[in-house]
């Protein structure tokens, strides 16, 4: 268990509300503006956050928007424009070959220094997974595979790039024009050897993906009780897989609205819904009340062992990632639950994470 809490933001659109571009002050004019990302991670880098973490998937309201910044490219643009602060693209495995990925990642990890995360990603959508319906068990079984067996490939390739498979031209074909790729182009082996891995994981599937290949393990719970559950078997399938569980970061997803009164958090929450007309159903933690509040639940769920710290998700990014860094973060300074300060210069630092061995570097 860490010292302090590991806490990461999540921001993807707007915030984790549909709605959450139609209030005042959320810049939804600005949404595929990358200035306004960047104003945004520079709030987060100044509470000294773990990281942030960008999503493309199309699906994240649905119903909203399917328009999205594509993640490893907005990763890319921030990497020299940062510091200290982790920069996590998900990219999915299910269009895009592990040599693209590996390649990706690995030069965002050059270009920010050492600071750059992946998170595995895949889709279950049945216009992109052959399967007999659009949640079919089929599907996911088979998408989780994919993902898994990617991983293990990415992985290869950052400890030996120069490694990739040399195989006969593979043809895809585009609006009636075939195009031929052969062998993909590589870069320099990332700067702490693997850029930590990220992953979401609720199925018994995801939690054994996870157990292989994640330094980071992203969790959904609504009670103290069934984070610590749900931890206890993430970190079981750490090792199972042949790992030390001491090398893996368990955060729980938690979707935030912070007031400076709990009727004040409420009310948001309430104009929220009244926006979409739905309830706001996460499947995960969601606190709304005060910083202090917030602040408190943190402290109680990292002193029980129920998790390692919290994904946040901000119903609406430009309101509640103010409110955590100006509110919530000192709150828990004060207590000795967060740090003040990056602990280094790479985002293995800042997790706690030793830089894994070279697996080829006998044979180098």
């Amino acid at each position: 268990m860490s010292t302090h809490a590991h806490l990461g933001v999540d921001l993807s659109d707007t915030g984790a509300r549909a709605a959450a571009w139609r209030t005042h002050g959320s810049q939804g004019q600005r949404l595929f503006d990358a200035g306004r990302l960047e104003e945004l991670v520079a709030v987060a880098q100044r509470g000294a956050l773990d990281f942030v973490v960008f999503d493309d998937d199309f699906a994240l309201h649905p119903g909203g928007s399917t328009n999205r910044l594509d993640a490893a490219l907005v990763a890319a643009r921030l990497a020299p424009r940062t510091h200290g602060i982790g920069i996590v693209a998900a990219v999915g495995t299910t269009h895009t070959a592990p040599a693209h990925i590996s390649t990706a990642i690995a030069t965002i990890d050059q270009a920010s220094g050492g600071r750059a995360g992946w998170q595995v990603a895949w889709s279950t959508r049945l216009d992109e997974v052959p399967t007999a319906g659009p949640r079919s068990t089929s599907a996911q079984t088979a998408a989780v595979q994919g993902a898994s067996a990617a991983a293990a490939t990415v992985g290869r390739l950052w400890d030996r790039p120069d490694e990739l498979p040399v195989a006969r031209p593979r043809f895809t074909t585009h609006d009636g024009v075939n195009f031929a790729a052969g062998k993909t182009k590589t870069s320099a082996r990332p700067t702490t050897g693997r850029p930590p891995v990220v992953v979401r994981a609720t199925t018994p599937a995801e939690i054994e993906l996870a157990g292989r290949h994640a330094d980071v393990i992203r969790i959904r719970a609504t009670s103290r009780d069934e984070a610590a559950q749900t931890r206890a078997r993430v970190l079981g399938a750490v090792v199972a897989a042949g790992r030390d569980p001491r090398d893996v970061r368990v955060l729980v997803d938690v979707y935030l609205i912070v007031g400076p009164d709990s009727a004040s958090a409420q009310a948001r929450l309430d104009m929220l819904t009244d926006l979409e007309g739905v309830s706001w159903d996460t499947g995960s933690l969601a606190f709304v009340g005060t910083s202090t509040g917030f602040a408190e639940l943190v402290t109680d769920w990292l002193d029980a062992e129920a998790a390692d710290g919290f994904t946040i998700r901000p119903a609406s990014v430009q309101t509640d990632l103010v409110a955590l860094v100006e509110g919530v973060l000192p709150v828990l300074r004060a207590s000795d639950a967060f740090r003040s300060e990056y602990p280094g210069t790479t985002f293995r630092d800042t997790l706690g994470l030793q830089v894994p061995a070279h697996r080829f570097a006998a044979t180098a």
